[in-house]
């Protein structure tokens, strides 16, 4: 396939801006299939059930006071991923956002298809945190748990119904919106403030874009060496979750028996029920405004969302996501490049679902009493911390810790879903790479459909003269 000298001078751009990237991501994924962590964690996850249930009441093999002090030490691991990912979720957050708004380096662009995009992501973000927080009311998960075990096992037993704030008044709103503006965006770093560090990273983001790349370039190479550090952290963390899993389930089905644990299949299928009427959306969309039909699009990306599915990690299969809508779907490189790795950055739409059922589902089994504002806080919060996701595994465990904190929800529930996390993970990467491809085939048509008229309008010019 022959290559313009514009994409060359993009192709250029992209690997200035992200050093290494491509190949890295490369190797990374063959790292990651080679090493099937998935089939670690969910070993763990399988050992952890058993050994918790032969300790714990269920089998009875061990004293209430001796298999709650085994439980405690089996749980170290689990604590120390836990502390690991949330010790590095602000700069890998604020680095990201950057990086990824800055990755094209061409204002024009940005102006002509940049807001067309965000706006296309967000909006699909909002409706996929409403799905997931309309279904986890309708279908009440946190029901099927027996919560006051699970509150004790966590050790949240004297944690109350939590009461969200009202809406506030309509003379309060301005006011309330230029408070998410950060007058101390180090204090806010500080404080965990993550909407408002998403919201700095974005000005910060868009700035760099303005900027010419020669005065760019210095604080893009740091942000980059900041990310690479934050990732290695997160590998760290990564290499601990097969023990991590097994720890944290022991302990806690040690402590309440497998029975309680049983109520967690209907928050899967919750989830999964989410993801599926997200996909159904996404398949409408790709017929109704681009005339593509769903079966055919399917059959050339299957490989590539099995990959996906596989590994965890959007930006792990960006390239091969970059090459499938190229040559497969046949979109023009300029939109593919552009797109896509934007959309490995803050098109999240499966991981903010999630978010919105897990905080719903953890809400009904700690009592905490969410009111409508509360609900629209999750998702004002959500789509912020789903723009900053890191396309890696796990780090959607990162992010909803910071969720939850909004709304009074406490974090050490994550302890309750990590077991299942993983499977979860593989399914919503698998959305979101999926969203990614019809997010390029979209903005591929329209401006396809934008650009003729002025092509037809310079020909005729041109005829007349």
């Amino acid at each position: 396939m022959t290559v313009n000298p514009a994409t060359s001078r993009r192709l250029s751009s992209l690997e200035q801006i992200h050093p290494r990237s491509l190949k890295y991501l490369s190797g990374y994924l063959r790292s990651l299939v080679r090493g099937r962590l998935w089939a670690q964690v969910l070993a763990g996850m399988v050992l952890g059930l058993a050994m918790g249930i032969a300790i714990g009441p269920t089998g009875g093999w061990l004293e209430p006071t001796t298999a709650a002090t085994l439980g405690n030490w089996l749980a170290m691991p689990g604590r120390l991923f836990l502390a690991l990912i949330q010790m590095i979720v602000v700069p890998l957050v604020f680095a990201s956002i950057i990086r990824g708004l800055a990755a094209t380096e061409n204002p024009s662009q940005l102006r002509t298809i940049g807001l067309r995009v965000v706006l296309y992501f967000i909006a699909t973000t909002a409706l996929a945190i409403v799905i997931g927080i309309v279904l986890a009311l309708v279908i009440q998960p946190g029901s099927f748990v027996d919560q006051e075990m699970v509150r004790q096992a966590v050790g949240t037993a004297t944690l109350g119904p939590v009461e969200a704030s009202g809406p506030p008044a309509l003379s309060e709103i301005p006011e309330k919106l230029m408070s998410l503006l950060p007058a101390n965006p180090l204090g806010s770093m500080v404080e965990s403030d993550m909407l408002r560090v998403v919201i700095f990273a974005v000005v910060v983001g868009v700035a760099l874009v303005m900027m010419p790349p020669g005065q760019s370039k210095p604080l893009l190479d740091l942000l980059g060496s900041l990310q690479e550090v934050c990732m290695t952290v997160v590998r760290w963390a990564m290499m601990l979750a097969p023990i991590a899993v097994f720890g944290l389930l022991a302990q806690l089905t040690s402590k309440i028996g497998l029975a309680a644990l049983l109520g967690m299949a209907v928050y899967v299928a919750t989830v999964l029920a989410g993801l599926l009427i997200l996909f159904v959306f996404y398949m409408i969309l790709l017929f109704v405004f681009a005339g593509r039909r769903p079966l055919p699009f399917l059959a050339g990306t299957r490989e590539l969302l099995l990959l996906a599915f596989s590994t965890s990690s959007s930006a792990a299969v960006m390239p091969l996501s970059i090459k499938t809508a190229e040559e497969t779907l046949k979109v023009r490189s300029s939109i593919s490049q552009f797109v896509i790795p934007l959309g490995a950055t803050i098109n999240m739409n499966g991981t903010a679902l999630y978010q919105g059922v897990a905080a719903i589902f953890l809400a009904q089994v700690f009592g905490v009493d969410i009111s409508l504002a509360g609900m629209a806080l999750i998702v004002i919060t959500a789509v912020g911390a789903s723009i900053g996701t890191p396309a890696a595994p796990g780090v959607g465990i990162v992010v909803l810790a910071m969720v939850l904190g909004t709304v009074g929800i406490p974090p050490a529930g994550i302890a309750l879903i990590m077991g299942v996390d993983r499977i979860l993970d593989m399914c919503r990467t698998a959305i979101n790479v999926c969203g990614d491809l019809v997010a390029t085939v979209l903005m591929d048509h329209w401006s396809a459909a934008t650009d003729a008229p002025a092509a037809e309008t310079a020909s005729e010019v041109a005829g007349r003269t």
